[in-house]
């Protein structure tokens, strides 16, 4: 049986250049739902970043919300990052 972390947070994002301004927020919980999100983002192969303070933005946003252009910058650099590990075959 896996053990829940109480105080773990977890924001999944997604970003299609095609249909957005910016990345959305598509997954969002806390305790559990939290751990099922980085499981099933591992699971299907898709980095998982931890960041508390940046989670801790994200989660006040709704679902399906479009992240404020004051979280462009560091929504940046870690997607150029992950892309950058994709690119090579490596996740973070």
């Amino acid at each position: 049986m896996e053990r829940e972390v109480p105080d773990k947070k977890a924001v999944a994002l997604k970003y299609n250049s095609e249909e957005d301004e910016a990345p959305r927020v598509v997954a969002k919980g806390a305790g559990y739902v939290a751990e099922k999100i980085e499981k099933l983002a591992q699971e299907s192969g898709v980095p998982v970043k931890q960041d508390q303070e940046l989670v801790e933005y994200l989660s006040a946003l709704n679902l399906y919300e479009e992240i404020p252009p004051s979280l462009y910058t560091i929504v940046a650099e870690i997607l150029a990052f992950v892309y950058h590990l994709d690119s090579r075959g490596k996740t973070i």
